[in-house]
Parts: C-alpha cells; sequence; structure tokens
C-alpha cells in the first residue's frame, strides 16, 4: 500500500492511496483460505471444496470486502501517519478499480482548525438577580386562586356576560353534515377563555338559560385539524345553564386544598417558584454573553463542509413556509433568495459553527462528557412538557434511539456553559423584572446583528 500526501489547501488534505494488484491478489487468495475450511458447496465434500472453484463462485465478494477492508486500512493510517484530527467524514473518490489492475483512489477530507481557547478565568460576566417582592408573591397567589376557582349556578336568573361559565350542549355542521368532534352535551365553557375558534364564545354573550340558536362561523385558514381549515360551519347550542365564579378566600384551607399545610407554606413555595424562574432567565442571559464573548474573542479558519451544512439550515430557518430540501429534489436552500439574504445567512452559519468549535474544544480539554444519567435527566425534563402523555412520549424515546441522541449536544453544551460560569468572574447586578426579562427573543436577526458588531471591532487570532 502507498499512500502520498497531495496537497494542502487552508483545512482541506487531500492523499493519493495506491493498492497494488499483487497485494489485492494475495488479500483475495488469503480470504479463500479462510473460506475453504467451511466452504459447502454442492458436489464437494464440506471443507474439501477447491480454491479456484470458490474463487469462480464468490470471486466479487470476495474482491469487494478485500477493496473495503484495504481501503479502511489506508484512511486510519492516513489519519494516524499524518496526525488527522477530521472535521467531517472524509471522501474517497475511485480512480481505478478494476480486478487485474492497481486500485487507485483520492481521499480528501477537511481537519479541525488549529486554535487557542480563551483563558475562562479572565471571563467577565453579569448575572442579573430580581429580589423577589411580597407584591409579586400575591399576585402570583391570587392567580393560582383564580385558576382554582370554583363556579356555582346564578342565584338569580340573568343574561350571560364575559367570565360566566356555560353548560351548554352543542352541535356542529358542515354543509348540513355532522362531523367528528363537532357535538357535546353539558359541555362546561368559560365565556372568554377563547378554548373554542374565534367567534364561537363572543356569540354566547346576552343569551338567558334555555335560550335555543344557531352560530354561523368560519373555521380558520390555519386550524390544526386539516380537514376543518377554512370550511363555513353552523352551531347550533343550547345553553343549560349559566354559573359565576365563587370568590376563593386564600386563607389555611386553601393552602390546604393545594396538598400544602398552610398559608405561610404556599407563600413560601411560591416564592422558591419564582426565585427559580427568574434564575432560568438570568442563567439564560449569561451563556448569550458567555457565547458572544467567545466569539468575539478568536477568529480562525472554519472547515467549510460544516460552515455549508449550518448554512443551509440558517436558509431553511429563514424560509420557514417553504419545503426543504429533501421536498425539494435539485434545489438548493438559498433558492430564491436575495445575495443580501445569502451574505446573512453564511454570516450567521460561521458565528454558530464557530462556537460549536470553540465549546467543543473547551469540553475536550476539559473532559467534559455527557453521561447516560445526564440525557435520562433531559428526557424527563422533557415529558414534564407533555402531561397526561408522559407514557406515550417515553415509549417513543426508547423505541427510537435517534430520537434520544438529540438530547446529547444541548446537554453537553450546558455542561461546558455550567464549567465556564463556575471559572468566570461573575458580578451580580440587582435588576428589576423588566430589565431582567428584556429582550428575552433572541432570533436569526439578533445572531446576525452581533456578528455584524463584532466585525467592527479588531480580530485576534490565536493559534497552538
Amino acid at each position: 500500500m502507498e499512500i502520498k500526501e497531495k496537497k494542502t489547501t487552508g483545512l482541506k488534505r487531500e492523499f493519493e492511496i495506491v493498492i497494488s494488484n499483487k497485494t489485492i491478489d494475495q488479500l483475495v487468495q488469503n480470504k479463500i483460505s479462510e473460506l475453504a475450511p467451511k466452504a459447502n458447496i454442492p458436489g464437494f465434500r464440506p471443507g474439501k471444496v477447491p480454491h479456484n472453484i470458490i474463487k469462480s463462485r464468490f470471486g466479487k465478494q470476495i474482491f469487494g470486502e478485500v477493496v473495503n477492508e484495504s481501503l479502511n486500512d489506508a484512511s486510519k493510517k492516513i489519519v494516524d501517519d499524518f496526525k488527522i484530527n477530521a472535521a467531517t467524514q472524509p471522501k474517497m473518490d475511485v480512480q481505478s478499480l478494476d480486478e487485474g489492475k492497481d486500485i487507485k483512489v483520492n481521499y480528501s477530507v477537511e481537519v479541525m482548525p488549529d486554535f487557542k481557547t480563551p483563558d475562562l478565568t479572565k471571563l467577565k460576566i453579569t448575572r442579573q438577580i430580581v429580589k423577589v417582592a411580597d407584591k409579586q408573591v400575591d399576585e402570583s397567589i391570587e392567580r393560582i386562586a383564580k385558576q382554582n376557582s370554583k363556579t356555582e349556578k346564578l342565584k338569580k336568573d340573568r343574561k350571560t356576560k364575559l367570565n360566566d361559565t356555560v353548560v351548554i350542549d352543542f352541535e356542529g355542521k358542515i354543509n348540513n353534515e355532522v362531523f367528528e368532534g363537532g357535538t357535546a352535551k353539558g359541555h362546561h365553557l368559560k365565556i372568554g377563555s377563547n378554548s373554542f375558534i374565534p367567534g364561537f364564545e363572543d356569540k354566547l354573550i346576552g343569551k338567558n338559560s334555555g335560550h335555543s340558536f344557531d352560530i354561523d362561523l368560519k373555521f380558520p385558514e390555519d386550524y390544526q385539524a386539516k380537514e376543518l381549515a377554512g370550511k363555513k360551519v353552523v352551531f347550533n347550542v343550547i345553553i343549560n345553564e349559566i354559573r359565576e365564579d365563587v370568590k376563593t378566600e386564600i386563607n389555611d384551607d386553601f393552602a390546604k386544598s393545594l396538598g400544602l399545610e398552610n398559608l405561610e407554606s404556599l407563600r413560601k413555595n411560591v416564592n422558591e417558584q419564582i426565585v427559580n424562574q427568574h434564575s432560568i432567565q438570568s442563567r439564560s442571559k449569561m451563556k448569550r454573553e458567555i457565547l458572544d464573548l467567545l466569539s468575539n474573542s478568536l477568529d480562525f479558519e472554519l472547515p467549510n463542509s460544516l460552515v455549508e451544512s449550518e448554512y443551509q439550515s440558517v436558509c431553511m430557518a429563514m424560509k420557514p413556509n417553504e419545503q426543504t430540501v429533501n421536498d425539494q429534489k435539485d434545489k438548493s436552500n438559498d433558492e430564491d433568495m436575495s445575495k443580501s439574504e445569502k451574505d446573512d445567512a453564511l454570516t450567521i452559519s460561521k458565528r454558530r459553527v464557530r462556537l460549536g468549535l470553540i465549546l467543543a474544544e473547551i469540553g475536550r480539554l476539559n473532559n467534559i462528557k455527557v453521561e447516560e444519567k445526564d440525557t435520562q435527566n433531559a428526557m424527563m425534563q422533557e415529558l414534564q412538557k407533555y402531561p397526561g402523555r408522559e407514557k406515550e412520549i417515553l415509549d417513543f424515546f426508547r423505541n427510537n434511539p435517534d430520537a434520544q441522541n438529540q438530547f446529547s449536544g444541548p446537554v453537553f453544551e450546558d455542561k461546558i456553559i455550567d464549567f465556564i460560569i463556575e471559572l468566570a468572574e461573575v458580578k451580580e447586578k440587582i435588576v428589576n423584572i423588566e430589565e431582567l426579562y428584556k429582550e428575552d427573543k433572541v432570533d436569526i436577526k439578533d445572531e446576525l446583528k452581533k456578528e455584524k458588531s463584532k466585525k467592527s471591532k479588531p480580530k485576534i487570532s490565536k493559534k497552538k
């Protein structure tokens, strides 16, 4: 086997692999010798099949196996001998693959850039802290009380109004035909809850108990049930009963109804929840600050293949209503985008790839790894987003290993961010709620703004 380095351009390395016909032929003969004692071909005694018969029957298959094994060996040898730290999967372009001739293959690979991570102990970040006031706790408890409020039937008849709860029978028809899910009896509906399609609850206002009437509406164009979206519908409604909220007294009994010892323990519990919520938001802002600092601290060459892959993803995110490339054969995700939009997508892609490489290097240098318990914890947190469907979602993850693996990336990133926070110089700053949650939404435009702002500052290229 002969391996020659052809050229080096940026992060791309190219090699020529030549495996002589003599070597391939010898490996084929060795493989036949291994198979002969186990060969079982009609007309021959087991283990007594001549080598030439095995070659005539299985020669092409054996040749293919030998070539694959030899190229895998060559790939490993290139990685070891030339100290290749591959950024992506190597590519092999076969130049010659005929039996009886030398095997010639062009091997190309992009390597990881060489850079030195910044001194994390010198990073200066801010932890925003909001002091929880009694008023905020009171307001939260009042919301809880409202959410858990009970209703009672009207003592004196009157017309329905906003925030009343009505007990109704209804039957919906499209083209005079009843449709699935459009009928119910004894349904409790709070007017103003917006739990029905737009316009339905408004039509319930100003009616008396026992009133029967029709409501003409149209399902929204973006309605989740596609078979109903945009269609006209007529609901026949009967109001059986009108109920109004009963004011909930906030006291020890109310706290006990929620499973707590008394009102004091409820206040303590609510206070802890608010503190935890603010802590999550504060950490989120610290993470963004860290990513900005890391992105601004280094500038180095990026693997084109990684940038291109991220570029396609960013282009799709900029056109969320369009089909993916898989649905648009022979089309690129940046088709129909202006030059300015393409430039913006490329700028964002480079920022994301750069940050990904920096975080991965910090993780490698500090032996930060994702353990099975980490992904399990992340999975459990995900299940909490689907109350009542926990078993269904858990079974899905158990039966789809790839779905489980999606947690590894975010978990790895979070562990690195936590590691950086421990080392960095953190200054606490007391802020109000408005400042803590200001500019909470981070989107592509925000990323682009940050990257363009960075370009106006001098860059430092750091190498090992």
